[in-house]
């Protein structure tokens, strides 16, 4: 299985706003062992968003896109997702029904900008917002969010019991007191061995000893703790005081 992240936003490539849905959405997909294959990131213009929608369903099992259904000009992730899938908008009546029962316990009215976020691609389904009452939709393989942090992770979390359930991606790491260099020929050979076990490199600049945590992720326990053993064992060799830990989902 693979799964995309898109996200939908000037802020974000302009630097103004730091994105942190990746992080959640990544581990969320790593729990239910969906493997995340690709983040893209688009500017609010139609055609880039389109080409990203499409080249992403196609080549994704799962697609969640994040920004851009808000009320404003700005906002023009489901006029995209409907022409991607050519399809059209409407006023969606559950969605503005939704709409206006928030509004009410704001003591407010639904106004045009706020109904926009009611218009919806025909055939798609609502995802619930249970922060701010406007909903977000799926489409095809397609899951379209708000980006503000809060209501995405509302949303996925109401949509996760129906993704499929993989092998749930399990990580072993070894910490020690050792130089990259020192370790990246013998490293190499243990990944050729190990070609299921994905083994990545982490060193930490700026102390006043080097250091390096090396990462060993795998859906296969055995797998993983054949190649870990060996990693640990070369690591060793320059840190006998080297740390494992072990990361597994819960339960």
């Amino acid at each position: 299985m693979r799964a995309a992240i898109l996200i939908i936003g000037n802020e974000i490539l302009s630097g103004r706003t730091q994105d942190v849905n990746i992080k959640f959405i990544a581990e969320r997909l790593a729990l239910r062992g969906i493997p995340l294959a690709e983040v893209r990131i688009v500017r609010d213009e139609e055609k880039a968003v389109i080409d990203a929608v499409r080249s992403l369903s196609e080549s994704c099992d799962y697609v969640f896109s994040t920004g851009g259904i808000g009320p404003t000009h700005d906002d023009i992730t489901a006029d995209c997702m409907a022409k991607a899938f050519n399809t059209k908008l409407e006023i969606n009546a559950e969605a503005k029904s939704r709409l206006v029962n928030y509004y009410v316990t704001k003591n407010r009215e639904l106004n045009e900008g706020g109904l926009r976020m009611a218009r919806i691609p025909i055939g798609a389904a609502l995802i619930d917002n249970p922060v701010s009452g406007a909903p977000g939709f799926r489409i095809k393989n397609v899951f379209v969010m708000a980006g503000v942090p809060n209501i995405m992770q509302g949303m996925f979390l109401g949509i996760e019991p129906t993704l499929a359930q993989g092998k749930p991606l399990l990580s072993n790491t070894i910490t020690g007191a050792v130089r990259e260099s020192e370790i990246a020929i013998e490293m190499e050979g243990i990944q050729k061995q190990h070609p299921d076990v994905e083994i990545g490199s982490y060193p930490a600049m700026g102390g006043t000893a080097p250091s390096v945590s090396l990462v060993l992720r795998s859906v296969d326990e055995k797998k993983l703790e054949a190649a870990t053993q060996k990693i640990v064992k070369m690591v060793k060799n320059f840190d006998a005081d080297a740390v494992v830990t072990y990361q597994r989902p819960p339960g």
